[in-house]
C-alpha cells in the first residue's frame, strides 16, 4: 500500500503563479502599449460600484489598477529573491502582448519589452526557478480591439501567431512550458468579451451574445492549435498546455433533471474547451448545444484539421470552489469564480462567497485524467482575505489551512493515479484583482503594503503562509499540517 511518503517526485514542480497586467505596473514605460486592462478603472466618485469600467482615455475620474499595480516591473529582482528564499521550483507568470508588440500588429518587436523579460526569465533561471509562461492572460493590446474587434475578427489569429513566434524563438531553450490563453473557458461567459479583447461592448451589452462569444473562441481555438504547431517546430522540446478555470459542480439533488442539468454544465463548461484543445476536434454534446440555442459562428475550411493536429502536451488548470446545479434553479444561490451557482449545504464559504471544497479538487483531477490521460498541473489555487498586519506579520492561518487541505487531495489523487507534475497556488504576492482592479481581496504568500488606490509604501511583508509553503516545498509535501486550524476557522476568519 501506498504512504503519504514519496508521492511528491523530486522533480515535482511546487511553485506559485501571478499575471503580467496584476502585478507589473509600469502601463507606459519603454515602449509598452496599451492593453485593454489598462483601460478599465474604479470610479474615485462612485466607491459602491466595486468593479473595474471601461472609460473613453485616461479619466482622471477614475483610478487603473494596472498603471502601477505592486510595481514588480520595478521590483522583479527583489520580489524573484523572496520567490528563491522560498524554496519555489517554477514561477507561472505571463507575458504582456502590448510590452512586445505596442499595438498587436506592428512591425518590430519593442527591444525594450524584450530585454525586461529577458531579464526576469534570466534571474529566474539563475534562482533554480523554472518560467511557466502564459502567453495570453486577459490583456490584448486595445489598438486590435478598436480597429478589429479583438478576437471576434479572425485576422486576431495573425497578430497572435507573430507575437508567439517572437516569444519561441526569443526565449528559445530558456522557456519549456508555454500556456496558450489563461482560463480560455471563460469567454463563453458574458465577462468573456473583455477579454476577447472587445471592450467596446459592455458586459451587459445586447449585442455580447453567445454567437459573438463563440467566434471569438473558435479565432482563439483555432490560434492555439497553430502555436502549439510553431512552439514544437521551433524546439521539439516545447511543452505547451491549455488552461481551464475549473466551474466544477454537483448536481443540487439526486433528481435526473438535476442530474442532467449538472452534467451539460460540466461539458459545456468545464470539459468543451479541453475536448478540443486536448482531443482535437469539437464534441457532439457541443454540435447540438450550439444547434438547440440557435450559436452560430464561422468555421474556414481547414479549421479542423488545424485543431485536430494541434492538441496540447499538458493540461493546466485554476481551481478555487465548486457549487450546485439544478433543473429549475430553485437554490440558494452563491457567488463562484466567473459562474456562480446553488449553495451547497455541505460546505462553508470564503469571506467573498466561494464555497471550500478541498474534496472536490480531487474528483476533479480524476474526472480530468481519466478523460484526456495526459500531464496535468494546477496553475492556480488560493483564497482571498482581506489580511491584516499585526506588529510587521500577516498571521494567514486561513489560507494555510485552505491550501494544505488542497495540497492533501492532490497527494490523493496522485496515488489515484493522476500524472500532477506541478502546483502553482495563487498567488506568489498580492495583486490586483482582475474584476475589480482593486486589491482588498488579497492571495499572496507575500504582503504588498498598497491599497486600492496605489496609496502605500509598496514593501513587501512575508506572510505565515509563506514560511508554511517553504517547509512545504522543503520536505516534499510531508509535512502539511504546521499553523493547523479547525476546518471552521477557514470560513469564519476575522480580519
Amino acid at each position: 500500500m501506498l504512504s503519504n511518503k514519496n508521492v511528491f517526485p523530486e522533480d515535482f514542480l511546487w511553485g506559485a503563479s501571478s499575471a503580467a497586467n496584476q502585478i507589473e505596473g509600469a502601463w507606459n514605460k519603454n515602449g509598452k502599449g496599451q492593453s485593454v486592462m489598462d483601460a478599465l478603472g474604479r470610479n474615485k466618485n462612485d466607491l459602491t460600484k466595486d468593479v473595474r469600467e471601461k472609460t473613453v482615455g485616461i479619466d482622471s475620474n477614475y483610478y487603473y489598477g494596472s498603471h502601477e499595480a505592486i510595481d514588480f516591473y520595478d521590483n522583479y529582482k527583489d520580489d524573484i529573491d523572496m520567490f528563491a528564499e522560498q524554496g519555489l521550483k517554477a514561477y507561472r507568470m505571463s507575458i504582456a502582448w502590448t510590452r512586445i508588440f505596442p499595438n498587436g500588429n506592428d512591425t518590430c518587436s519593442n527591444e525594450e519589452g524584450l530585454l525586461f523579460y529577458d531579464n526576469v526569465i534570466n534571474y529566474l533561471i539563475e534562482k533554480g526557478i523554472e518560467p511557466i509562461v502564459t502567453i495570453s492572460h486577459y490583456e490584448g493590446p486595445l489598438a486590435l480591439a478598436g480597429e478589429f474587434g479583438g478576437w471576434s475578427n479572425r485576422k486576431m489569429i495573425k497578430f497572435y501567431l507573430k507575437y508567439a513566434k517572437t516569444l519561441f524563438e526569443h526565449f528559445n531553450n530558456r522557456v519549456k512550458y508555454w500556456i496558450t490563453f489563461n482560463e480560455i473557458n471563460c469567454m463563453q461567459v458574458p465577462f468573456g468579451i473583455m477579454t476577447a479583447g472587445n471592450i467596446s461592448l459592455d458586459i451587459n451589452d445586447k449585442k455580447n451574445t453567445p454567437s459573438l462569444r463563440y467566434q471569438c473562441l473558435h479565432n482563439q481555438l483555432v490560434a492555439s492549435a497553430l502555436a502549439v504547431n510553431l512552439a514544437h517546430g521551433i524546439n521539439s522540446e516545447n511543452k505547451v498546455g491549455c488552461m481551464i478555470a475549473s466551474i466544477y459542480t454537483y448536481p443540487l439533488t439526486p433528481n435526473p433533471k438535476d442530474v442532467r442539468a449538472n452534467q451539460l454544465n460540466l461539458q459545456m463548461k468545464n470539459m468543451f474547451c479541453s475536448d478540443v484543445q486536448v482531443r482535437g476536434k469539437y464534441p457532439g454534446y457541443a454540435l447540438r448545444f450550439f444547434k438547440d440555442n440557435n450559436i452560430n459562428f464561422d468555421v474556414e475550411s481547414g479549421d479542423k484539421d488545424i485543431l485536430r493536429n494541434g492538441t496540447v502536451d499538458f493540461y493546466s488548470c485554476s481551481y478555487y470552489m465548486t457549487n450546485c446545479v439544478s433543473d429549475n434553479h430553485a437554490g440558494e444561490k452563491v457567488s463562484a469564480n466567473l459562474v456562480a451557482g446553488e449553495k451547497n449545504p455541505y460546505l462553508t464559504a470564503s469571506q467573498w462567497g466561494w464555497q471550500i471544497d478541498s474534496v472536490g479538487l480531487r474528483v476533479f483531477l480524476n474526472d480530468i485524467y481519466d478523460r484526456y490521460q495526459i500531464p496535468v498541473i494546477i496553475v492556480e489555487n488560493g483564497l482571498g482575505a482581506q489580511d491584516r498586519i499585526e506588529n510587521n506579520q500577516i498571521h494567514d492561518e486561513y489560507r494555510i489551512d485552505y491550501l494544505k487541505e488542497h495540497v492533501k487531495q492532490i497527494r490523493e489523487a496522485m496515488k489515484d493515479g493522476v500524472e500532477v507534475f506541478g502546483y502553482c497556488p495563487w498567488s506568489a504576492l498580492d495583486l490586483i484583482a482582475l474584476s475589480t482592479g482593486n486589491i482588498d481581496k488579497r492571495y499572496g504568500f507575500i504582503y504588498v503594503d498598497v491599497d486600492s488606490f496605489g496609496n502605500g509604501s509598496y514593501k513587501r511583508i512575508k506572510k505565515d503562509s509563506y514560511y508554511w509553503y517553504q517547509n512545504v516545498i522543503k520536505t516534499s509535501g510531508e509535512e502539511l499540517d504546521d499553523y493547523s486550524i479547525s476546518e471552521n476557522k477557514i470560513a469564519n476568519f476575522n480580519v
